[in-house]
């Protein structure tokens, strides 16, 4: 059940892109297995899921809108046979919210069945989807996987110049020669997980801006998925991150890797640090629970105010106040208790209980805030319809002073690489300066992290490693050129390429 229009306004968050999912194990319950990586990584996507399977010759499908476990039961699970599979969490960032848009895409090739789930966004969306067009291609939804599918089934000497030649001069096999192809062309965004009748790959943009990661299941069985956490699920050994442009192959003969399109740099998405990532995933071989600590560390040391408790807002902002606490000695204790069910309700609220729908998802221990000074950490700021609620459901509980922190810098820019970071007029940050947002919701201090801060703290696990990441919602500069015409006008045209380009 996905979150209805009326529940949204106290979801002031960036809404989650999607979380994909593959197995390739003989002698196991490859589609079980999926339902589970799939359910630990409900939190990328909520508005649909679907699971693909192939015996080698066959491919089954079982798809809907809602969580994972109300389209899922054994009797759904059954038909999905085969040792074989890949999955998908949707959320919608290109096409609308309904059943033809919901993932994994499976049509029959000249080469037998194609399966595909993609995270991410394209940015050149529309001209690749008017090509395929063009060509007479035949499209059933609005989204860019489909166009990413349609490309992937046809052979790419017919729209793509050029020779696809591998190192050693040998052609590649059939589906690594037209991933490859799609490669040249996509821009943007993308994590895949494809299934054919012979193999399960592995494919990532390359600029690495979406996750993925390679997990071992067994002495022969191998898993691919968005985040770490969804290997553990399932009993998986995490080996390795797909690296920024590698195509991975995975057979009965093990796995195969080659480079679909060289990194020249990387951009991974830093908000999975802020936010979208599960704080026991791994990223870039360092624990998102451990960077959201010192994301709360580094913003005590940037804008320390006197008070008696730090608090976070539940779930996310959390590690971020216990950071604080750590870093500046003030207790940490709760503030706050959260119902994790509001969102699964099928009764909508009336239009007193929809003005304060906040309450319907938090409620304050009023014994810890009675009386105190509080430091309130929260993850993000995005349309800034929660942040007075809170503050107000704070000082009713007590507090006599509430001091809001937030663990990043301001998003004053939406995202065009596969997340729901709103749009410049919906973006509080782009329209009013920090002063004006404390006013507006209540508190009497307000600061955020600054986009040096944020990066020093991702930085300080990594150890030297190759990084590089992307901050446009912060910064408005995008790593790939962003069309003019994804803007709502002309004052909003972006710093075309990031870093200065």
């Amino acid at each position: 059940m996905q979150i209805s229009d009326e529940m949204k306004p106290y979801e002031d968050k960036p809404r989650e892109e999607c979380g994909v999912y593959g197995v390739y194990a003989r002698g196991r319950d490859v589609a079980r297995l999926t339902f589970f990586g799939l359910f630990a990584l409900q939190h990328r996507g909520q508005e649909g899921a679907g699971i693909v399977t192939c015996d080698g010759e066959v491919a089954w499908v079982h798809k809907g809108m809602g969580l994972v476990p109300q389209i899922f039961d054994e009797e759904s699970l059954r038909p999905l046979r085969g040792h074989i599979a890949i999955g998908h969490n949707r959320y919608s960032t290109t096409g609308g919210s309904n059943f033809r848009n919901t993932s994994p895409y499976l049509i029959e090739s000249i080469d037998g069945p194609l399966g595909v789930s993609h995270n991410g966004n394209l940015t050149n969306t529309f001209a690749l989807r008017t090509m395929l067009l063009k060509r007479g291609v035949g499209l059933s939804s609005t989204t860019d996987s489909e166009v990413i599918t349609q490309m992937l089934a046809a052979p790419p000497e017919t729209w793509l110049d050029g020779d696809l030649m591998d190192v050693d001069g040998d052609y590649l096999d059939v589906w690594q020669h037209r991933i490859k192809a799609v490669m040249q062309v996509a821009e943007g965004a993308y994590s895949l997980t494809l299934l054919t009748r012979n193999g399960l790959y592995g494919v990532r943009d390359p600029l690495g801006m979406r996750p993925l990661c390679l997990g071992k299941l067994g002495d022969q069985g191998w898993v691919l998925a968005s985040e770490s956490c969804a290997l553990t699920t399932i009993g998986a050994e995490f080996v390795r991150d797909v690296e920024p442009g590698e195509i991975v192959k995975i057979d009965d003969d093990g796995v195969h890797s080659i480079i679909g399109k060289q990194s020249e740099r990387r951009a991974m998405c830093i908000f999975e640090y802020v936010y979208f990532a599960r704080p026991d995933t791994h990223l870039e071989g360092q624990s998102v629970h451990a960077v959201r600590q010192q994301l709360g560390r580094q913003l005590a040391i940037e804008s320390h105010v006197d008070a008696d408790i730090v608090i976070g807002v539940p779930d996310s902002a959390i590690p971020g106040a216990i950071g604080y606490s750590q870093q500046t000695g003030v207790p940490f204790t709760e503030g706050f208790t959260k119902n994790r069910y509001i969102g699964r309700t099928f009764i909508q609220p009336d239009d007193q209980l929809r003005k304060d729908s906040v309450k319907l998802k938090l409620n304050t221990l009023s014994d810890n805030l009675r009386g105190k000074r509080v430091i309130v950490v929260d993850d993000s700021i995005v349309r800034g319809n929660t942040s007075g609620p809170i503050v107000s459901l704070l000082r009713s509980a007590g507090a006599t002073e509430v001091h809001m922190r937030i663990s990043s810098p301001p998003i004053k820019h939406p995202c065009f690489m596969g997340v729901d970071m709103a749009t410049h007029k919906q973006l509080i940050a782009y329209n009013l300066s920090v002063e004006e947002i404390r006013q507006r919701i209540g508190a009497d201090t307000l600061q955020y992290l600054s986009i040096d801060g944020l990066q020093k703290a991702v930085m300080a696990g990594l150890r030297g490693k190759e990084h590089g990441h992307c901050n446009a919602c912060f910064s408005g500069k995008y790593p790939v050129a962003i069309p003019q015409w994804l803007f709502e006008d002309e004052a909003d045209a972006p710093v075309i390429g990031a870093w200065g380009q």
